[in-house]
């Protein structure tokens, strides 16, 4: 696995909320998304709809001590299906672990909601966001050619096992105690 270089902020679970993304949360969402994603990222009026969105689950990750928000992620529910959306931390926290929090969060979530599969596109270039994914057992499926319009990048398709499995729900609990573990012997308020 790629060693990411330390962060330029630490943070424990004492120091984060999870909770559903809001409206008033698009500005800090912005800052975050045009950094991690180019020129070509969400415009605020995409994150306006995915929030009131009937199979959209959005939620933000805000530093409480900071009182800022740090991070995002989200996924459509399309029956025993979810497919991530996206996921970002702000370049700040990035090496904190925060990323593994958002999948292990919506995971969680999924697993409430009769989900079975996880799917996502990540760019073949990202090799730190596919290891992640790959440390939570997907798989990739293919490519799908010239998917990003910013550079004429291909998409690498992501799946799950079925995440109700004894198989993945093990390697999910191993990982998620690791991650635990990281933040300092809990998970973050409202990241249950």
């Amino acid at each position: 696995m790629v060693q990411s270089s330390p962060p330029v902020q630490s943070v424990t679970s004492e120091d984060l909320l999870i909770r559903r993304m809001r409206i008033v949360d698009i500005p800090e969402i912005m800052q975050i998304e045009s950094v991690s994603f180019g020129k070509h990222h969400w415009s605020e009026d995409s994150f306006r709809y995915e929030i009131k969105n009937q199979i959209g689950r959005y939620y933000s990750l805000i530093h409480r001590k900071e009182d800022r928000l740090i991070g995002y992620g989200g996924y459509w529910l399309i029956f025993d299906e979810a497919h991530i959306t996206t996921i970002a931390v702000h370049n700040e926290f990035r090496g904190n672990g925060l990323g593994d929090l958002l999948l292990v969060k919506m995971i969680d979530r999924m697993g409430t909601q009769s989900v079975k599969w996880v799917t996502l596109e990540v760019r073949t270039s990202n090799t730190s966001a596919q290891n992640l994914y790959y440390k939570y057992h997907f798989r990739s499926m293919g490519t799908r050619p010239r998917y990003y319009q910013d550079t004429n990048e291909d998409a690498l398709i992501m799946t799950t096992e079925n995440i109700q499995s004894q198989d993945f729900r093990s390697v999910f609990r191993e990982n998620k105690m690791h991650l635990i573990e990281r933040l300092g012997g809990k998970m973050p308020e409202g990241a249950d």
